[in-house]
């Protein structure tokens, strides 16, 4: 990702040189800046290019300024706090993270996001996936994330390793050539006819500091979500769910609304037939990421790649009564 070099003695602060790589070409320089003085507040930074002790190629710049392969930066001497976020080795979902991946090259991953598990720090969570990742593969010189799931959706996550993929599959986000398909176990018979919802969404904060989405089609957020029916089941039905916009919240509201709620959902969930799936066992939100498709970044190829559920969802199929069509 970078190559740098350092002045001075190790044991204080010394100047920083840094030598902008292709993969960086057309970055800020204050996200780049973010992203590798690890530690060193985001004010701090501003605050050193305001007085220029913060240089590319000797010469003064502002935070926007966008970066060009070859540029050399230098970084006057500042303590940078190189504090890596700790990782419980204990965890079992930790430990596991290399068994869930589903592909890899030296361009990308994509690994199947555990339920529970956040896919990044913060908001009380000491780490999530991608730290994970960054301290079960030191040697990796990049780790992204490309998008992002609910912390108790499980399924396919998509990880950038290079700075030019990242930029090719947030392209391809924005021009909707990226498709994820979801399973998710809604309660009651889901009509065949209802193929597509489009209620409006918006976010709403709580007193409480809890975020909800509602259905808004006033002042939301315009929204999108296609259906199919898998499997019907006695009081439930199994439907795969093609969100062509990327709403937060968005596949989980949508069911409610229509009458549908996911089994196990916390927020928008309907407490008997929650009631009705834990007697059978579930024990988290029946909504998982099956498959993603998208254009390779490197070779434009359409690769689809697809997540297995996990046992205890399997399990729970197992344990239902199905219904014909």
């Amino acid at each position: 990702m970078l190559k740098s070099f350092v002045m001075n003695d190790t044991t204080k602060p010394q100047v920083r040189f840094f030598t902008v790589t292709q993969d960086d070409d057309g970055q800020r320089i204050d996200n780049y800046l973010l992203k590798t003085l690890k530690g060193v507040p985001k004010s701090m930074i501003y605050r050193l290019l305001r007085k220029g002790e913060i240089r590319v190629n000797k010469k003064r710049t502002k935070p926007e300024y966008k970066l060009v392969a070859e540029d050399v930066i230098r970084v006057a001497p500042i303590r940078v706090s190189e504090k890596q976020t700790t990782v419980s080795t204990q965890l079992n979902v930790v430990a596991n993270l290399e068994k869930q991946i589903l592909f890899e090259d030296d361009r990308l991953l994509v690994i199947n996001k555990p339920s529970g598990m956040a896919v990044h720090g913060g908001s009380g969570v000491n780490f999530g996936v991608i730290e994970a990742l960054r301290a079960l593969r030191p040697q990796a010189t990049m780790l992204e994330l490309v998008h992002r799931l609910d912390r108790d959706t499980s399924g396919c996550l998509v990880v950038a390793k290079k700075r030019s993929a990242l930029r090719n599959l947030h392209e391809q986000l924005r021009e909707k050539k990226v498709q994820k398909f979801y399973h998710a176990l809604v309660k009651g018979r889901w009509s065949n006819k209802l193929t597509r919802v489009t209620e409006g969404l918006k976010k709403n904060d709580l007193k409480s500091g809890e975020r909800i989405v509602v259905v808004d089609n006033i002042n939301g957020k315009e929204s999108e979500t296609r259906y199919k029916v898998l499997q019907y089941y006695k009081g439930a039905t199994l439907v795969r769910a093609f969100p062509v916009t990327g709403r937060t919240h968005q596949i989980r509201v949508h069911c409610q609304t229509k009458g549908h709620p996911i089994a196990c959902d916390p927020k928008y969930g309907h407490p008997e037939f929650d009631a009705q799936m834990k007697e059978q066992g579930l024990s988290r939100l029946f909504l998982h990421a099956a498959s993603i498709e998208f254009n390779h970044p490197l070779t434009n190829n359409r690769i689809m790649v697809e997540a297995p559920l996990e046992p205890s969802l399997q399990k729970l199929l197992n344990k239902l009564t199905q219904e014909k069509p």
